[in-house]
């Protein structure tokens, strides 16, 4: 194991499939400068190693960035998208959804679109309303997109891996919050398979359901309860489509209540069709109604006593906790 931020993990994913296969490649604005792409880094020196073919500069454009990877993709090449902020991915939507995801269909299976998009979500602090936003549940209803949302510098880089070597289009959402993050790495290839849930605590009284940057938040919580003698199983899903439900359906049915939580706007959001979905499917299990949590339904504030009012923090998880396991 080899202990890495984030974006490092993720870089060197990307760096590890460009060495693999010579027709990876990755595309985005200011991906060759100082700061690779964004403050974090995520690009830095690769532009030395393979050069500007492989690693391209764009203009300030995302539907040009999506149009020409969609393109790309489906000449062959595994183009990864850098988009930056998902704020920025709705200039590129209709490329991404009216496109990207339905090709394959359209096309009977006879083109297919092997396509990353990285999409940075999560409020940072004093980002405001243009550069906050978790919209992973705009493109987890959009038949066609597989979407995943990493929590650890492993699961970012071994997601990553599995998502260039996919052959359908992949959001792939990264917490901006998480970037500067570490954790250890394993020193082996490291993939991760998607679709398949990360159980990284057990237990039998709670179950406590999250991805991102949110299912950290939710370790927290649970080992604060812990202190109290409550036993919270945590589950970060790690890919919101496909999603794990066997994992989420064996530990309600341990433990008999449901606990999602999200940072996205908590109206329409994915969280509730966690809840719902396990409702339908595990309701002789449960000993009271699923809850979940989000944020509310406003644009984040730029003024940090408003942001903070907004924020999905871990006292507002735990006590939305103690009130399912009051019930």
């Amino acid at each position: 194991m080899t202990e890495m931020t984030f974006a490092d993990a993720v870089r060197e994913g990307l760096a590890e499939e460009m060495r693999r296969d010579p027709l990876v490649w990755a595309l985005g604005e200011d991906l060759s400068t100082a700061h690779g792409g964004t403050s974090a880094n995520q690009y830095t020196g690769l532009i030395d190693e393979f050069g500007p073919k492989r690693i391209v500069n764009t203009p300030i454009s995302e539907n040009t960035i999506m149009g020409a990877a969609v393109g790309a993709a489906v000449a062959g090449t595994r183009p990864v998208a850098d988009l930056r902020m998902a704020d920025f991915g709705m200039c590129a939507v209709d490329e991404l959804v009216n496109q990207a995801a339905k090709i394959r269909y359209m096309f009977g299976g006879q083109a297919r679109v092997p396509l990353v998009v990285r999409q940075a979500i999560g409020v940072r602090k004093g980002a405001a309303a243009q550069h906050s936003q978790s919209t992973e549940a705009w493109y987890v209803h959009t038949p066609g997109l597989v979407v995943v949302a990493p929590g650890t510098p492993a699961d970012g880089r071994g997601l990553l891996k599995s998502a260039i070597r996919a052959d359908d289009p992949v959001v792939f959402m990264e917490h901006k919050d998480l970037w500067v993050a570490t954790g250890d790495v394993p020193d082996d290839e490291g993939v991760v398979p998607i679709g398949v849930a990360k159980t990284v605590r057990t237990g039998n009284d709670l179950t406590l359901v999250s991805w991102s940057k949110m299912a950290r938040l939710c370790e927290e919580v649970a080992e604060t309860l812990a202190g109290d003698g409550v036993s919270v199983e945590v589950i970060d899903l790690r890919s919101l489509w496909p999603w794990d439900t066997a994992a989420v359906y064996a530990s309600v049915r341990k433990t008999g209540r449901l606990l999602v939580a999200q940072e996205a706007v908590q109206t329409g959001g994915f969280a509730a069709e966690v809840a719902t979905d396990v409702t339908e499917h595990c309701f002789d299990a449960l000993k009271t109604h699923v809850r979940r949590i989000g944020a509310p339904r406003m644009p984040v504030p730029y003024a940090e006593p408003m942001e903070n009012e907004y924020r999905v923090t871990p006292e507002r998880i735990l006590a939305r906790a103690r009130e399912t396991l009051a019930a």
